[in-house]
């Protein structure tokens, strides 16, 4: 793989299923765009915000309830039919590809105290998807993170998920995006208004010919100061590239602290194609954040059959003692 000290590692889980050719207009170097399955989910950052929780473990091994979050983001995946995922890496990460592998350590011990539930799901989460690991050399941004899967992905579209993005079960996010390609043939980004004076704070889309959830891309920019930005639609943790991608991100120069900037290569790959839109609005939790990791973790224990009644009960005690109500 590309990249410095880059490292390959493969864990064979379900079979891949075959590979449905579509033929559509506007496909790279002449070969037909076959349908999405591969994913690539950057998953190399410090987790700074999380110190000191994150000192010694990777910030997408914290628990949301009983599953960590790099798990949530690889079931979205599978549920939107992707069977292929890169997960990118760096340093102090090893728990990550143990976390998707075999313990049949653990298997043994579950089997002989009779824990067949438990064991089905450990054996499951070794079988979700064929998962693969690199690492990113050196932390460059996630530009150069997503061009560090250049060699994996090969001539296909992809898709990118940011493991600090996660969906609730009812989003049809990812799902959608895969089925707008399907008929474009372009790449796609994840979109969500925020407040204007958030929009510093993410990358900015100017948009126009909306239809439903559904934009043209007319520009794109990473962070733009509140009374300059284009608009209020921020750029979130869901991609869909066609593998023009790639080219432009050879062509990004590095940005602030050096770092390859993702958003300046879809604003190269505007030069040339068109890149879409797909506005969404509810199910997402950045738990990149303190306030919305503890969002995510109230909200989807109480849509739990064997969690949500109790912790609702206990939660209204709490409402009741601290007056919140």
């Amino acid at each position: 793989m590309e990249g410095t000290g880059d490292r390959s590692v493969t864990i064979d889980g379900a079979d891949a299923g075959e590979q449905v050719a579509a033929n559509r207009e506007g496909s790279i170097g002449e070969q037909p765009m076959s349908r999405v399955t591969k994913a690539v989910i950057p998953a190399a950052g410090l987790g700074t915000r999380f110190l000191p929780a994150t000192k010694a473990q990777p910030k997408e091994m914290l628990p949301v309830v009983d599953k960590p979050a790099i798990q949530y983001v690889v079931e979205e995946a599978v549920a939107a039919g992707i069977d292929d995922i890169l997960i990118i890496t760096g340093r102090n990460k090893r728990s990550l590809e143990d976390h998707f592998d075999r313990n049949f350590e653990l298997e043994y011990q579950l089997q002989s105290k009779g824990k067949t539930g438990d064991l089905a799901e450990v054996v499951e989460l070794a079988e979700l998807a064929d998962i693969h690991f690199v690492r990113q050399g050196e932390p460059l941004g996630l530009g150069h993170a997503v061009s560090v899967a250049r060699k994996h992905v090969g001539n296909e579209a992809f898709v990118v998920m940011l493991g600090d993005d996660i969906m609730d079960d009812h989003s049809t996010v990812l799902a959608d995006m895969i089925k707008q390609f399907d008929q474009s043939g372009s790449s796609i980004v994840a979109l969500m208004e925020v407040p204007q004076e958030n929009i510093s704070a993410y990358g900015c889309a100017a948009v126009d010919d909306r239809d439903g959830s559904f934009c043209r891309i007319t520009g794109i920019v990473e962070k733009p100061a509140v009374d300059v930005a284009p608009s209020n639609l921020a750029v979130m943790g869901r991609y869909l590239f066609t593998p023009e991608i790639f080219d432009e991100l050879e062509h990004v120069e590095p940005g602030v602290g050096g770092e390859i900037q993702l958003t300046d290569a879809i604003a190269l790959l505007l030069g040339h194609a068109e890149v879409f839109g797909w506005i969404f609005a509810d199910g997402r939790y950045d738990i990149g954040k303190k306030i919305d990791y503890l969002r995510a973790t109230v909200e989807l224990a109480l849509r739990r059959d064997d969690l949500g009644p109790e912790f609702r009960e206990f939660l209204a005690e709490v409402v009741r003692r601290e007056g919140i109500a």
